[in-house]
Formats: structure tokens, sequence, C-alpha cells
């Protein structure tokens, strides 16, 4: 900074000097010009000693200013470092104070298992005293004993196997017509044999009853038109400014409600009108196909999908399942997949692809004759998934076992999806009337302390009071509490009855 400053004035007095030089050689004073110019100079040198000065005590200063804020920071640090070593050797007081706690009660441990060797001795003792004191009395050995213990057992093993197997004749008989249920629902849903009435049928409302002469046109012309062109039954009846539409497949069905909402706004019914409006409401709902395809791959977080697959996605909009839309089940499933995925460090995209796309044979699976495991294998195949997707969508519903433990998330969460409350037909209000119906069940027997239905009602855990059950009376009880839940409970699937006995030993040190 000195330096700049001194070139700087230098050249002013260079400057100065010249003008100088030329003023009086101009005026014939080149004498006095160069007294001008030494004195200028001198000045000059004058200042730029002055202003070094000025900057060697700036820079004193600045270095001083420096020193003392580097002593301070070192003693910040060094009282720091002080306090840290007091907090360590205070824990090393601490942990110093626990061993030798612990010490003492290893110690006191020890004294309590040598008398308790001591105490086992003597009840061995005991009890070969009074085994020879019963082989005495009963006029038996010890192996006699054993073989008539052994023939009663295998009497009364023999008469429990029978229970057993009977019992699982009945329960075997029971789950295969609960599987024969759910197969013949699936039917029912795929050939459209017959459903509820809310899953089959769309209502267009109608400006005025007059409408409805101008739908069914002269001699019924339009009425047929709109059947035969969209495949769709039209029930007009005496439902004011109404018309119902009828068909068990949900795409053909909007495409009529789509067309017939056209033609009322139009107002022009006949049939070339009716076949034109047709075709364009068959383009409107291919592209809200695409659109929702699209929207729940977005959704989900899923990326790179074959647009074929998109539109698949997009046609489980119009797809239920006992009350559950499909494509909204779906994107459920893989948003939990991935987030199970995520708390057990499984591969997160993986996890949330399978789950997008375990369901997505449900979207053709009206048209082929396969179980839609089956179809969404084959269409996860041709657009060219990966083994471990095509391995979720085969194992989501335990037809194979999973290879990968996305797979076993995909599983886990297509079940947590489907049950919960509120998720498929069921009212909350009998969803908790069953739970309490089962946890009333279950306290009703002598000798239950607490009862908790858990997992959806799917389980429920008892807890016994160990002084008035024993260990082989558990078994016995949870036996009773199924029978009694299986004759008056009406329930999906299954319930686990969980009967637990706790056993404490309590002791007070002194």
């Amino acid at each position: 900074m000195g330096f700049n400053a001194l070139t700087i004035i230098i050249g002013i007095i260079g400057i100065a000097f010249g003008y100088a030089i030329r003023k009086y050689i101009s005026e014939g004073k080149l004498k006095n010009a160069e007294e001008l110019a030494n004195k200028m100079i001198y000045d000059a040198e004058n200042q730029a000693q002055t202003q070094k000065k000025v900057l060697l005590v700036e820079a004193k200063e600045e270095i001083q200013k420096l020193r003392s804020e580097q002593e301070k920071e070192t003693k910040t640090r060094r009282a720091e470092i002080k306090e840290m070593e007091e907090r360590v050797l205070s824990k090393e007081k601490l942990l110093d104070k626990k061993s030798t706690q612990v010490e003492r009660k290893d110690e006191k441990l020890n004294r309590k298992l040598e008398g308790l060797r001591e105490k086992e001795e003597q009840v061995d003792e005991i009890i070969k005293q009074r085994e020879a004191e019963l082989q005495r009395v009963a006029g038996l050995t010890k192996d006699e004993g054993k073989e008539i213990l052994l023939n009663e057992l295998k009497k009364e093993i023999t008469n429990e196997s029978a229970l057993i197997i009977k019992e699982n004749e009945n329960r075997i008989k029971e789950e295969s017509g609960k599987y024969a249920r759910n197969v013949i629902a699936q039917a029912i849903q795929r050939c459209a044999a017959d459903q509820v009435a809310e899953s089959t049928v769309a209502v267009v409302n109608l400006p005025n009853d007059e409408m409805k002469g101008r739908i069914i046109g002269r001699e019924g012309r339009n009425i047929r038109a709109i059947e035969s062109i969209t495949g769709v039954d039209l029930i007009i009846d005496d439902t004011p400014e109404a018309v119902v539409l009828s068909c068990f497949d949900p795409i053909r069905r909007e495409i009529a409600r789509v067309a017939l909402e056209k033609l009322v706004n139009d107002g022009r019914i006949h049939p070339t009108k009716i076949e034109e409006t047709v075709e364009k409401a068959k383009n409107e709902v291919e592209t809200i196909i695409k659109e929702s395809g699209e929207q729940a791959a977005y959704d989900a977080g899923v990326h790179g999908l074959h647009p074929e697959i998109i539109k698949y996605l997009g046609r489980l909009k119009y797809r239920t399942s006992y009350g559950q839309n499909n494509l909204k089940h779906s994107v459920e499933v893989a948003e939990i997949a991935g987030i199970l995925a995520g708390e057990i460090g499984a591969d997160v995209k993986l996890a949330k692809r399978g789950g997008l796309l375990h369901d997505i044979g449900k979207s053709v699976d009206r048209n082929l004759d396969a179980p839609h495991v089956d179809i969404g294998v084959e269409i996860a195949r041709k657009y060219h998934e990966s083994e471990y997707v095509i391995n979720a969508i085969q194992s989501h519903h335990g037809d194979v076992e999973p290879n990968c433990v996305e797979s076993v998330l995909v599983q886990a969460a297509d079940a947590i999806s489907a049950a919960r409350p509120g998720a498929r037909r069921e009212t909350v209000e009998s969803y908790i009337q069953r739970l309490e119906k089962l946890e009333e069940i279950a306290n009703e027997f002598e000798g239950i302390e607490k009862s908790y239905a858990v997992q959806a009602g799917r389980e429920i855990r008892i807890i016994v009071k160990p002084e008035k059950i024993s260990e082989a009376e558990i078994t016995i009880t949870a036996r009773d509490i199924v029978k009694r839940i299986e004759s008056e409970l009406d329930f999906p699937g299954q319930i686990k009855v969980n009967v637990i006995r706790e056993t404490r030993a309590v002791e007070y040190a002194k």
C-alpha cells in the first residue's frame, strides 16, 4: 500500500515538474523552475515518509489486534478443553462407582447360586427317597411304573389325536368354503354374473322428462342405436329426470355416460349423431385413462414405465374390488411398500414399482380366462420389467415364494391397504362393533384379566390370571374361546387367538 502511494506521488511530481519547466522556459526563467522543482521533490519526499510512517503504525496496530484475538480464542479453547477434561473425570468416577456396585451384585448372585445348588442337591435327595418309598409301597419297580404310565399316555394321546384330526377336518371344510366363496366372488367380478347395483350402473341426469322421449326416438331407433354402439343397456323408467346405464364393463359404461351427457347437452339426437358422439367419447375416455395412469405413476414416484403399462394402470381407475378402487389401492400399496423399504434399508424404487404394478392384471382379466396374477406377470414380461418386479406380482397373493425382500414388502403392503378400516365395503361402526364383541367374548371366560383385539380384528391377545389358570389349561381356554367366536361372530378370513400366561418371580434386595 505504501509503495503504490509513493509511486502516485512521484508521478504527480513528474507531471508538475514538466509543467513548471515548460512554463519557465517560455518565460526564460529556467533557474527558478529548477528551484521550484527541487522544492516540490523535497516536499513530496517528506510527504511520502510521513505516509510510510502512518502505514507502518496501522500495520502494527492490525498485527496487535490479530494477536489479541488469537490469544482470546486460545484462552476460550483452553477453557473448553479443561471443562471436557472435568466431564471425562466425572464420568470415570461414575463408572468406577457403578463397576463397584456391579461387582457387589455379582458376589450376591454367586452366593445365591451356591445356596440354590445346595437346595437342588437336597431336593434331588428327597426325590430319590420318595421314589424309593413309592416303589416299596406300590410294590412296583421304576421300569414297571414307567410302562404303566406310558400305556396310559398312549391312550390319552390317541384320544387327543382323534380330536385334533376331527378339528382340523372341520377347519379345512370351513376354510375351503371361504376360499370357494372368494373364488366365486372373483368370478362374479370377472364374468359379470351379478354385482351390486352401485358397481354396475351409472345415472345420467336430464334437464327435463321430455328429453327421455328424444333419447328413445321414433319407434325406439335412438335408444337401440345407443345400446348397439356402446354395448350398454339404457333403463328409462318413472325416475324423474334421470336415465340409468347398466353394464358390467365399467369402461363401456363410462363411454356411454360421457356420450349420453354430450348428446343431452347438444340436443340433437339421431343415429348418425350418436355414432359420432360415441366415437368422441371413446377418445375422451382413452385420454382420461392415459392421464390417470400417468398421474398414478407420478403420485407413486415410479418413473420409466412403458406407455402401454401406463394405459393398463389408467384402466384400473374403472375397476373396484370389494368397493375399493383398484388404482387408488395400487398407489397406496406402492407408497406403503416404499415406506417399509425405507425403514428397513431395502430398495425403495423396486418396492414402489412392484407395489404399483401388483394388480396390473385386473385391468384386463375380464377378457381372459386366467387369474389376474398370471395376466399381470404376462404384461410385465411383455414390456420387459425386471424379474424382481415380476416376482412381486406373482407372490403378492402367496402363489409363489418371494425371491427378494421387496416382494415380501409388497405382499405386506397389499394386506395393509386392504385390511385398514374403511378401505373396503365395511362401515366403521360394524368394524368397531366386531372388535368390541371379540373382546367381550374373551372377557366372559373365568380367569381372564385383559383382552386386546389387534391387527384390525385379525388377532386377539388374552392375558390370563396365573393363579386361576395353569399352563396346561391355557390351551383348553384358547380352544373354548375359538369355538365361542366361531359360533357367535361373523368375520372375514380368520382370527388368531393368542392366550398369554405370565410367570413372575419377585424378590426384594435388602
